[in-house]
Order: structure tokens, then C-alpha cells, then sequence
């Protein structure tokens, strides 16, 4: 799996090449500047990208504006998104564009291993990887009057853990309930926002990105 990272930090850039390494992934380039990804992205067409969201120049959102730059050009390319803190109208712009392959993680979320080389191939794979911490903050600004709000607070919190990318087996042992019992409220969640039936992974990343970009 090739991957581009945009990192201009050169211990966690280093460290992040040796670490997907070491999990079979390709780092066919690394880059410290907002620039400098946007070309990468571009020219090699990775199958995701692992980005800070400040880089140089002027370290604000160079990181992120390169990686949505990069999506309109190559439509779906999936985006990790990296971030010292939360970020709320980073990550409501990278939500925005509505398709899958898309993640926001805390960089202390590096540390473990596991999780983050799940939330890669996850977002590689067209699914979403978005921090707990993330999804709490973006949701103290939710809006009134959207089709998320017909959903039961039991609703809600399932769909808060799909946000996180956890399976139905996951989410059935976070909510000691059984897995049957997250089917039917999944299932319930897909009718309430509307959505159309498709593969049912397809329907998960669409009612995430409905309930975060609200």
C-alpha cells in the first residue's frame, strides 16, 4: 500500500516512515511543506496520505489545504489528517466534500501502534478513522433541525462509535449489548437519515459523514 506523508517535524516524520515500514505499507515520498505535498499527492497518487494539518510555509492549514486541493484533483484520494489539537473548522473542511477515505487523529494517537496503523488502512480503504476527542468537540456546535437530530440518544452513540471506525462486533462490546442489537439500531440509523441501500459499508461512511458535518 503506497503512502505520501506530510510531516515537518523530521523525528515524527522519520518515525512514521519506519513505522508503516514495518506494517508492509510503501512510503513512496515524504515531504515538510504545504507545497511540496501538494505535488506529491499529485504526482504519485498515493493510496493515502498521512498529513499534518500545519506545515511551512507559514504553518496554518497548508497541510490540509494541499490534501483537499489534492482530492479535487484526484476525487476520493484518502486523507489521514494529523493534529497536535482538535481543530474543529480543519476537520469540518476536510468532512465537507462528503466522500469517504478520511480520518483526523490526535498526534499522541501515534503512540499506539495498532490503532494507528488501523486508522490508516481504514481511511486507505474508504472508511473513516476519527478521534474520540475530535467527535466530541465537533459535536458542541451541532446544528438544530437536521436528520440526525430524529435519532435516539442509543442511535446517536452507536453512530458516534462508527464515527470512530469500530465494527458492529466492536460497538456491541463497547455498549455490552449484543450484536444483533446494534444491527437493528444501525439499520434504524440508515433509515432515519434517508440513506439509500447500498453496500453496508458505503451506508456506514455515509451516515458518519452526515452526523460529523452536520
Amino acid at each position: 500500500m503506497r503512502v505520501v506523508i506530510g510531516e515537518d517535524l523530521t523525528l515524527l516524520r522519520d518515525g512514521l516512515i519506519r513505522l508503516l515500514a514495518a506494517h508492509d505499507f510503501e512510503v513512496v515520498e515524504a515531504v515538510d511543506n504545504g507545497p511540496g505535498l501538494l505535488r506529491a499527492l499529485v504526482t504519485h497518487r498515493p493510496d493515502v496520505a498521512v498529513v499534518d494539518v500545519r506545515l511551512p510555509p507559514t504553518f496554518t492549514d497548508e497541510g490540509l489545504r494541499a490534501a483537499i486541493d489534492a482530492r479535487s484533483q484526484i476525487p476520493g484520494l484518502p486523507v489521514l489528517v494529523l493534529s497536535q489539537y482538535v481543530e474543529q473548522l480543519y476537520a469540518r473542511e476536510l468532512l465537507a466534500g462528503g466522500d469517504g477515505g478520511v480520518g483526523y487523529l490526535l498526534k499522541d494517537r501515534i503512540s499506539d501502534v495498532e490503532q494507528f496503523v488501523d486508522a490508516v488502512r481504514r481511511v486507505a480503504g474508504g472508511g473513516t478513522a476519527m478521534d474520540a476527542e475530535v467527535i466530541s468537540q465537533l459535536l458542541t456546535r451541532k446544528r438544530r433541525g437536521s436528520a440526525v437530530d430524529t435519532l435516539s440518544p442509543r442511535e446517536t452513540e452507536v453512530l458516534g462509535l462508527m464515527a470512530e471506525g469500530r465494527s458492529n462486533a466492536a460497538i456491541a462490546a463497547r455498549m455490552f449489548v449484543t450484536e444483533k442489537a446494534v444491527g437493528k439500531h444501525t439499520n434504524s440509523i440508515f433509515t432515519k437519515l434517508d440513506l439509500p441501500v447500498s453496500e453496508d459499508d458505503n451506508r456506514r461512511v455515509l451516515a458518519v459523514l452526515a452526523y460529523l458535518n452536520q
